[in-house]
């Protein structure tokens, strides 16, 4: 029992240990010279593409790609509680529910229009709707395996980010610009904004009451994923061909999401463990973004083209539209 453990440890670590440089290099970026680390992580992983065919590192990389990744999203439950969203009130509370839901909904009916089936549609829906890269990465782990399915993610993980830096920088000069008070501010950056490290930098560039409200609805949001992947898995296997494989009864790592998100709820993880799981979280989901980056092709990326691109801004300005209309209605 114990040799197969330790063959099978020698063979992933090689790969394991890449997407682990990749990653510091991708927080290095971040820390000293602002760059949005999901992003990094998959632009320095990309040029190691060869490195996914290799025989010594393409298991580890795989594994950084699939297993990190839900150890990534499954410890962001330490983060979520039934306090935050009690806080939040009932209106505010059903308008960033209803973003979401309404952003994917509209991304299902959209994406014909834009050439993109309807798993290409879930895919950035989620990614816009939800937490970015985040929701990518859990939405594309559920996801039927299927001859792009590695292009696509890579893409929208690229993409989201990208819109999200773009909107932590203009969002808040939109909403100085508009009038909207502090709550309502805060409502709109976290309600909108896909990733939750610029939500955090567009909101306390404002101020820390509004850094704090933004920081709590995008939590969240965060917290939706865990259903929405659960349905979606459900739907998915349900709607399978016969002899095809199918997704999980119900994904592991929800379970696990659910779980630490449940205790959290009843004060059970001490802070320290709270802090802890949130860096090993960052750090997987790091890892685990850069070996997508190393398993995806720049040609092959290429060929999404432009009328994806155009489909994910049309996702982006409808979810802001959406809860703007809402803050407006409220107030």
């Amino acid at each position: 029992m114990v040799k197969p453990l330790k063959d099978r440890a020698n063979v992933l670590f090689p790969g394991i240990v890449i997407a682990g440089l990749v990653a510091i290099a991708a927080q290095f970026l971040n820390d000293h010279y602002g760059a949005p680390a999901m992003l990094m992580a998959i632009l320095l992983g990309m040029p190691l593409n060869f490195l996914s065919e290799e025989e010594r590192t393409a298991e580890g990389i795989a594994f950084s790609a699939r297993t990190l990744l839900r150890l990534g999203v499954a410890l962001l439950g330490v983060r979520i509680s039934v306090e935050m969203v009690q806080a939040l009130g009932l209106p505010f509370l059903a308008l960033v529910v209803l973003g979401v839901l309404a952003t994917i909904g509209v991304s299902l009916l959209i994406g014909r229009l834009f050439g993109r089936d309807r798993l290409f549609s879930f895919l950035t829906g989620g990614a816009v709707a939800i937490c970015g890269a985040s929701a990518a990465m859990a939405i594309g782990s559920i996801l039927p395996k299927r001859e792009h399915g590695e292009r696509d993610l890579a893409f929208t993980v690229i993409t989201v980010t990208v819109l999200s830096t773009l909107a932590m920088i203009f969002y808040p000069i939109l909403t100085n610009s508009l009038g909207l008070s502090i709550d309502e501010t805060g409502v709109f950056l976290g309600g909108t904004i896909h990733d939750v490290a610029q939500v955090v930098g567009a909101g306390f560039s404002i101020s820390e009451e509004t850094g704090d409200l933004s920081t709590l609805v995008k939590l969240i949001r965060v917290t939706l994923l865990a259903p929405i992947v659960l349905v979606a898995a459900l739907v998915l296997r349900k709607g399978a061909a016969p002899g095809a494989a199918r997704p999980p009864l119900v994904p592991g790592f929800v379970i696990a999401f659910l779980v630490l998100a449940a205790c959290n709820s009843f004060g059970l993880i001490p802070d320290v463990a709270k802090e802890t799981a949130g860096h090993v979280s960052r750090w997987a989901l790091l890892a685990a973004i850069a070996a997508v980056g190393m398993k995806t092709s720049l040609p092959k990326l290429l060929e999404v083209g432009g009328p994806a691109i155009w489909m994910m801004l049309t996702q982006t300005v409808f979810l802001a539209l959406f809860v703007l209309g809402g803050i407006w209605l409220i107030g």
